[in-house]
């Protein structure tokens, strides 16, 4: 598997990575080797007991996982996002991970130098390539407000297509996916769905543990916590929410994590008394604090084409509690939101429209429960890691039966034939 984000990172791909490679070694039997880059996201700084070290071979749950040095661009423009993508690609074909043959490549895109990478390693194995789609870097470049991101959104886009046209089965999270694939040149019976699961697990039917959270986050009872988890950067335009604690003081909001625009942040929310920024929490915690919220937030810019499905939005619904989302009627997350029935949607860049959503929710108790119980149950039907990881090994083991000549040739031409995955 080829991911540039890969575990100890707990925001965005890391965790699905980790989670996949691990359940193709313990579950499946498999020699799993990761080809993946320093820890640095969200934060876009690499992980203080990384700095200085260049390749590494650590084994994690498992699986042998294969370290190599990048840039870590603390700014985002076209040109450093470019110099990242570069410094990933040059570092892997200059030192691939040392291993047999396998019997499949997986790639987790958008990382277009990753995806490059594990098409490549692909090819010259003569063995099956499998992307799955988290997000497309060719519309992000234009969309999330990086310097100069629509001039390159083109040439990104061909070198998506030329990725993609390597690959035997092309995984997307969501069905809004599937048109952007196929305008890539992807035949339409070579794309299958294979959504994010909830990664992390339900929160404990504790009231009174619920209430010690609260507590010990400095919450104060009886007041509506409006929090947002995850990554602080520019596709998520956070700035809607400090705009809306100014107009609705009564409200608590609360913005935990990491990214790019946190400091920006802090001194936005500087002279706002109802805006908290909390660091990222345990991963044993995180669960309990999305259930202490009143209201769990997602939200992105007006520019941004939302076509995937925040890794958020599945521990949302998990947590039991409503979702609000302040994001484009059409798209990934609002398509995800309609369909759970656990939150209500809002214009995206309204902090007006967020605010007056959180107070309905704060005066009708009873709709805010059952929109939690609902985002909650559907979590449990349709996200648990069980059927999430079910899909992807299916499309695995698919696209393994469709390499199969192939490999069988190559093995009989005398091609050593490694440890399998």
């Amino acid at each position: 598997m080829v991911s540039t984000n890969y575990a100890p990172e707990h925001a965005g791909i890391g965790p699905y990575a980790a989670q996949l490679a691990e359940h193709l070694a313990a579950d499946r039997g498999a020699e799993v080797h990761v080809l993946a880059g320093l820890p640095h996201y969200p934060a876009w700084r690499t992980d203080p007991e990384w700095r200085g070290r260049w390749r590494a071979v650590e084994e994690r749950a498992g699986v042998l996982v294969h370290r190599r040095r990048h840039t870590v661009p603390a700014r985002q423009t076209a040109a450093r996002r470019a110099l990242y993508e570069g410094s990933i690609l040059l570092h892997g074909l200059l030192a691939p991970p040392r291993m047999g043959r396998p019997d499949a490549v997986l790639a987790q895109i958008p990382s277009l130098a990753g995806g490059a990478l594990a098409a490549r390693a692909a090819g010259r194995w003569g063995v099956p390539f499998v992307p799955v789609v988290q997000d497309l870097m060719g519309a992000a470049a234009a969309q999330s407000g990086i310097r100069g991101g629509g001039r390159a959104a083109a040439a990104v886009a061909a070198a998506e297509r030329r990725v993609l046209a390597a690959a035997t089965l092309v995984g997307v999270i969501h069905d809004s996916f599937r048109e952007r694939v196929r305008a890539l040149g992807v035949p339409a019976d070579r794309v299958r769905l294979v959504p994010n699961w909830s990664h992390v697990p339900a929160p404990p039917a504790d009231p009174a543990g619920r209430a010690r959270v609260r507590a010990r986050l400095g919450w104060a009872p009886g007041r509506t916590v409006l929090l947002h988890a995850g990554t602080m950067g520019l596709k998520q335009g956070l700035d809607v929410l400090v705009a809306a604690a100014r107009r609705a003081p009564e409200l608590h909001v609360v913005l935990m994590g990491d990214g790019s625009q946190r400091v920006r942040l802090a001194a936005l929310a500087a002279a706002v008394p109802n805006v908290t920024l909390l660091p990222p929490v345990a991963d044993a915690d995180f669960p309990a604090v999305l259930a202490a919220a009143d209201a769990l937030v997602v939200t992105q810019r007006a520019a941004v084409l939302d076509m995937s499905v925040p890794s958020k939005l599945t521990s949302y619904f998990a947590a039991g509690r409503p979702v609000i989302a302040s994001v484009a009627a059409a798209g990934g997350t609002a398509d995800e939101v309609r369909r759970s029935g656990g939150g209500v949607l809002v214009p995206p860049e309204d902090p007006a429209a967020l605010a007056d959503a959180a107070r309905r929710l704060a005066a009708d108790p009873e709709t805010a429960g059952e929109l939690g119980a609902r985002g909650a149950a559907y979590a449990r039907e349709n996200l648990s890691r069980t059927a999430g990881l079910r899909r992807i090994t299916a499309m695995l083991d698919e696209a393994l039966a469709l390499g199969a000549p192939v490999r069988q040739a190559l093995g009989r031409g005398g091609t050593r034939r490694g440890a399998p995955a």
